[in-house]
């Protein structure tokens, strides 16, 4: 029976899903406006994306609009497009000038946050490219975390214990400027993964008894069709020994569209499933996002923030706890807190280790501890991830521990055990 309904599953994955869709031109502001369609039924458009829309994409209709396929068809992906709604500053037109095309893609939802006339904005400065990404500093690797040698087959990493990183995909419907993985995310020769290789790495993992939490990773994964994305979660919930599945994504963020509620009711039939949503700053929870976490919520699936500090756009601990406390009222966990890692070109992202251990100080007592995320370094060369704390455990003298508190107040603590 199970062989059958392998069958039955493999025979709805059309194989041309592997292949990006292709990108559309196109020229591209927040009240709630409901919509009653067939597509994404009751899912709201702010304001400033509704007149965004009405003047870059005049002839669209709402219900394409909120169809997510329709939204990477039409992503911007060019600095000629981007050039059709944003002023260009001079570090970003010099790329123009240079006729040097960086992989950029940018739905036109997210396009619609972005301030078309200040280039220090920060979701503006999360995707579109700027002169300095062609600088190369002491430190920077196009495998900084070393995934590449802790590779058993193609697509999955095994570096910790009980789990493994699958990599089901290549593609986002968004690029970020600071990508852990821009060494594979936007080349021409990798996209989704065949189900040759899907299979091949889901028969590792049955294998490898030691395994029980598969992350799915990419890319992000929430670019798959719902087909293909059903057919590896139902592979893994399969095997006996995988007690969680997680999906890593920024999908709820740039793209909200594809939290339909078809794919949510797929997504519960795989309990538990956990999902990592990739947030950077407050303003980024609009009305669409929180509809979709919403959604998933409801579902009764846990979600955790994971957000890279990143210089001059949310390392300061005011815009974090505004991050954070935002999370919670749409039921995401603040969950890690990354230093950038070192990629090539993003020395004008990165902040000091000191900065994030100010964060964390600035939140902890503070604010509730829910809003305190875990801040943490993965570890260039296959480390893996090593949390920081703020000094507050001084040392011990005379039987006693020596603590700090939030306020920087002395507690002594007996410690005779």
């Amino acid at each position: 029976m199970k062989n059958e309904e392998k069958r039955t599953l493999t025979s709805t994955v059309d194989e041309t899903e592997g292949q990006e869709p292709p990108s559309g031109a196109g020229e591209f502001h927040n009240a709630i406006v409901t919509i009653r369609e067939n597509i994404n039924r009751d899912f709201p458009i702010n304001e400033i994306t509704r007149g965004f829309m009405q003047r870059h994409f005049p002839g669209v209709t709402l219900r394409e609009w909120n169809n997510w396929q329709w939204q990477i068809r039409n992503s911007f992906t060019s600095i000629k497009q981007l050039q059709s709604f944003l002023h260009l500053s001079s570090e970003e037109k010099a790329l123009f000038d240079r006729d040097i095309n960086l992989p950029v893609r940018i739905t036109p939802y997210f396009a619609s946050l972005i301030d078309i006339g200040n280039p220090l904005q920060a979701l503006r400065r999360t995707v579109v490219p700027v002169i300095d990404e062609l600088l190369i500093s002491r430190g920077e690797e196009s495998d900084p975390l070393g995934e590449e040698h802790n590779c058993p087959v193609d697509n999955l990493i095994h570096r910790y214990p009980d789990r493994v990183l699958f990599l089901i995909t290549a593609m986002c419907s968004v690029y970020c400027r600071y990508c852990t993985r821009s060494h594979m995310v936007a080349k021409e020769d990798k996209c989704h993964s065949g189900i040759q290789k899907i299979d091949a790495a889901v028969d590792y993992i049955r294998q490898h008894t030691e395994v029980r939490d598969v992350l799915l990773s990419g890319g992000d994964p929430l670019t798959l069709s719902d087909g293909r994305l059903e057919y590896i979660l139902y592979r893994l919930r399969s095997i006996k020994h995988v007690e969680i599945l997680r999906i890593g994504t920024k999908v709820p963020v740039v793209l909200p569209q594809r939290i339909t509620t078809d794919l949510v009711r797929k997504l519960k039939k795989y309990h538990p499933l956990y999902l990592s949503i990739h947030f950077i700053h407050p303003d980024e929870i609009t009305p669409e996002t929180t509809t979709a976490c919403n959604r998933l919520a409801d579902a009764g699936i846990p979600m955790g923030s994971q957000t890279v500090l990143l210089k001059g756009i949310n390392d300061n601990p005011d815009t974090f706890k505004k991050l954070a406390h935002e999370l919670l009222k749409v039921r995401v966990r603040p969950y890690y807190l990354y230093q950038c890692d070192p990629v090539p070109g993003s020395s004008h992202f990165r902040t000091s280790v000191a900065k994030g251990l100010e964060i964390i100080k600035g939140l902890r007592g503070f604010t509730s501890g829910y809003a305190v995320p875990h801040y943490v370094i993965d570890a260039p060369g296959g480390g893996g991830k090593i949390p920081l704390l703020p000094d507050y455990y001084v040392g011990k003298k005379d039987g006693n521990v020596i603590l700090k508190n939030y306020e920087d107040k002395t507690f002594f603590y007996p410690d005779y055990m």
